[in-house]
């Protein structure tokens, strides 16, 4: 098998389970779903020592030189950078989420619908998402996969072991070596994502079938549309007024989109993210370690802001509900700032349409119409969340120096500068 690309045997894989799930449908699922929930039980385990081990391995190393000159000052200018590029493209994606809308105009027309049996989620107040972050129990975190807090005590590790130099130097080598035990680990796991693929579509055609999309087929079409232009066209005029090389970037980015569509967790693909970034894209590892888990909770294109846009332009015209400007203002503020404030809260695309709907006073009985249709778009909401979460450090890496000379990202700029003779 090896001797087969890999896109190519993920792609077998897809068209093997769309098949037996038409096939088979309901009688398909007991035997198929457990295949993909095993793949997706072995992406998550990987998380919390990955997300641990790279973070703290990355914030020791600031004290020798890891980020260049400034060490900590540095890191904390990094990481508002960072914040501030997640909105920004956040801004786009919404902007676009308004206009697909427009175009396709989902749900007009419709009536009927079934509401499925579901109750928006309980958006907890700001304050106690931050309280959150800091874990009253250390090991009850890392248990639960709390990611956020596992990133604290990740960051406050690492800077005790930057703060005790050689005191620490053997505790800083086994850390440094945990953190390549994992993305060996990592590697190998990327290797049974066709049998993952299989198992999941699968499931899902079983579970809902084909005819069940076609009354909502406008409002996938108009999610994914949005979703393919900010991927592959937003995102590649962000690389390239940055310098950067978009097909290698894509390249380097493949498989953790892949791992996103199929599994549908940005968390759940971290590992294959970070994985993207400093092993492939060459990010410096002292930012990618930071920056990507950062984004992983953060950084939500795909579920934060094109989702509620549609969404709730598919609410308004199945409810017969014209949106005025101050709706447009409050849906946009929402998206782009929701996510930050939301971040770390489960089923985050539920929670944000739960945020917008209620907040621009839109009924909330639209979650139940498009609850039936959820993993069907999740699978490319997510898959932008994370091309998202990897672009962003990458932007950061380039304005401030912090990509590796080997990067392929500038193997175009550096054979330019040879033949100018430079």
């Amino acid at each position: 098998m090896s001797k087969i690309p890999f896109w190519l045997r993920v792609l077998v894989a897809f068209a093997l389970g769309t098949g037996v799930g038409v096939a088979f449908g309901q009688q398909a699922v007991p035997w198929v779903e457990p295949i993909g929930d095993l793949f997706v039980n072995l992406i998550k385990m990987l998380v919390v020592p990955l997300v641990f081990f790279t973070i703290a391995a990355s914030i020791s190393r600031l004290g020798e030189g890891a980020l260049g000159e400034g060490g900590g000052g540095k890191a904390v200018r990094l990481g508002v950078v960072t914040i501030v590029w997640f909105i920004i493209t956040a801004g786009l994606a919404v902007s676009l989420g308004f206009a697909i809308g427009h175009l396709i105009e989902p749900g007009r027309g419709l009536s009927g619908l079934p509401l499925a049996d579901v109750k928006p989620k309980v958006i907890p107040p700001v304050q106690d998402v931050l309280i959150g972050i800091v874990p009253t129990n250390i090991f009850k975190a890392f248990a639960e996969g709390q990611v956020l807090s596992v990133v604290f005590v990740a960051l406050f590790a690492g800077a005790g072991l930057s703060a005790l130099g050689e005191r620490a130097a053997e505790l800083k080598t086994l850390v440094s070596q945990g953190s390549q035990l994992m993305f060996k680990l990592t590697r190998w796991v990327i290797q049974l994502t066709p049998f993952g693929v299989f198992g999941l579509i699968a499931s899902v055609v079983g579970s809902y079938g084909l005819e069940s999309l076609t009354p909502l087929l406008s409002f996938i079409g108009a999610i994914y549309l949005a979703c393919l232009i900010h991927v592959f066209v937003v995102y590649p005029v962000l690389l390239k007024l940055h310098g950067l090389r978009v097909v290698a970037f894509y390249k380097g980015v493949f498989e953790a989109q892949q791992t996103a569509f199929f599994t549908c967790s940005s968390l759940g693909t971290l590992p294959v993210s970070l994985n993207a970034a400093i092993e492939k894209l060459k990010l410096n590892p002292a930012y990618a370690g930071f920056a990507v888990p950062l984004g992983a909770n953060m950084k939500m294109d795909g579920c934060g802001a094109i989702y509620p846009a549609i969404a709730s332009i598919f609410v308004a015209n199945y409810f017969h509900i014209e949106l005025t400007q101050s709706h447009y203002v409050i849906i946009a503020l929402t998206a782009m700032l929701g996510s930050l404030a939301t971040a770390g809260v489960p089923g985050v695309a539920t929670v944000m349409l739960t945020l917008t709907l209620s907040t621009a006073g839109l009924p909330l009985e639209g979650i139940a119409l498009l609850a039936a249709i959820d993993r069907i778009i999740d699978m490319v909401r997510t898959a932008t969340n994370v091309t998202g979460q990897i672009l962003i450090p990458t932007l950061v890496a380039r304005e401030n120096g912090l990509l590796e000379p080997a990067s392929p990202l500038m193997k175009a700029r550096a054979v330019a500068s040879e033949g100018a003779g430079v």
